[in-house]
């Protein structure tokens, strides 16, 4: 559920009255059912909230809502303040949620926003949701990617300082970046995946004119060694034509090297479309691509639209057929975006 002071409970309940959901999936959220019937009325939501112990005890019917309800929210808890309670409680449904996902007890997790500072402020030292969810499932290493239309962008750096980030960036953490991109465009459904890589500095280093020579020693030996397997691999490339590019259909996916790299333009695309992807990470996770929105939370009029396209990914991208065992939900858990 996310933070329960943002945006969070509002776009989980007007998501979760789209009744083509219930065709395809078993939404269940993990948070707090006071909080949630708080938000379907301040959206004038029909529907009504049913509280349950165990994924397999939901009814899963459209106009109800299933929670397992953690009850950690503090009566009258003010919409739109940071809260210290608000972020121990949202990570508390991540934890819950991502225990369920290990067990086997639901196919994915698809995330409504947390806030970092309340995160923080609650003793949970994490940069983003994608290094809470490699600690928790005890993964040493995962790619943010956002999906939006006509483009998916994997991030070889995040949630670090742009000093940090050039530091930090080497040819196997790009190999193995390219190598993730590789798994979940095929996974996907693509056959032999385009894959398009930026450079770090304007017009990828114009032979060396911008910046230290970071072409040539960090990027280019792994988009070589990509090659070497037989992949379809193009870069360095710069990153203001590549996105381009891959928006005209020239690529299936586009390995940025740091967060506003990436993010930049799928934000630019419409937040409202964009889903944050962890890969990596032994269970599908799914996020809207927004944060909060503290400055709008408990108005009723958060958009649900972001919240029902991560629904929709975290369906496609969750095992299907004889992989999945009848009657595992997708958990709609009020925890949050790295974006």
């Amino acid at each position: 559920m996310g933070d329960a002071a943002g945006v969070g409970p509002e776009v989980v309940v007007k998501a979760l009255v789209h009744a083509d959901l219930y065709a395809r999936c078993r939404p269940l959220v993990v948070g707090d059912a006071k909080r949630l019937e708080e938000a379907a009325a301040l959206c004038k939501v029909p529907c009504r909230v049913a509280r349950v112990a165990r994924p397999e005890a939901g009814a899963y019917a459209f106009g109800v809502i299933d929670c397992i309800d953690l009850a950690l929210v503090p009566a009258g808890l003010p919409f739109g303040v940071l809260s210290k309670a608000a972020g121990e409680a949202a990570y508390r449904y991540i934890e819950k949620a991502t225990a369920l996902a290990v067990a086997g007890e639901v196919d994915a997790i698809c995330t409504a926003p947390i806030n970092k500072e309340a995160l923080n402020l609650a003793g949970h030292r994490y940069p983003g949701h994608t290094e809470l969810l490699a600690h928790l499932t005890g993964t040493p290493e995962v790619s943010l990617m956002l999906v939006a239309p006509k483009l998916r962008v994997i991030h070889v750096t995040t949630h670090m300082g742009l000093v940090e980030a050039i530091e930090r960036i080497d040819p196997p953490l790009v190999e193995r970046t390219i190598a993730r991109a590789h798994m979940v465009a095929t996974r996907a459904g693509v056959a032999n995946p385009r894959i398009g890589v930026c450079g770090i500095n304007p017009h990828a280093g114009e032979g060396g004119l911008f910046g230290r020579g970071e072409e040539e020693t960090k990027v280019l030996p792994a988009v070589n060694a990509c090659r070497a397997r037989g992949w379809n691999v193009e870069g360095p490339l710069p990153a203001d034509t590549v996105f381009y590019r891959a928006g005209r259909g020239d690529f299936d996916i586009v390995v940025a090297m740091y967060h506003d790299q990436g993010h930049g333009p799928v934000k630019v695309m419409g937040v409202e479309h964009g889903v944050n992807v962890t890969v990596g990470l032994p269970v599908i996770r799914t996020s809207v691509d927004h944060g909060t929105a503290f400055d709008i939370a408990g108005k009723g009029i958060a958009d649900e639209r972001s919240m029902l396209e991560a629904l929709r990914e975290a369906i496609e991208l969750a095992p299907q057929g004889p992989r999945r065992r009848e009657g595992r939900p997708a958990v709609a858990h009020r925890g949050g975006t790295d974006a």
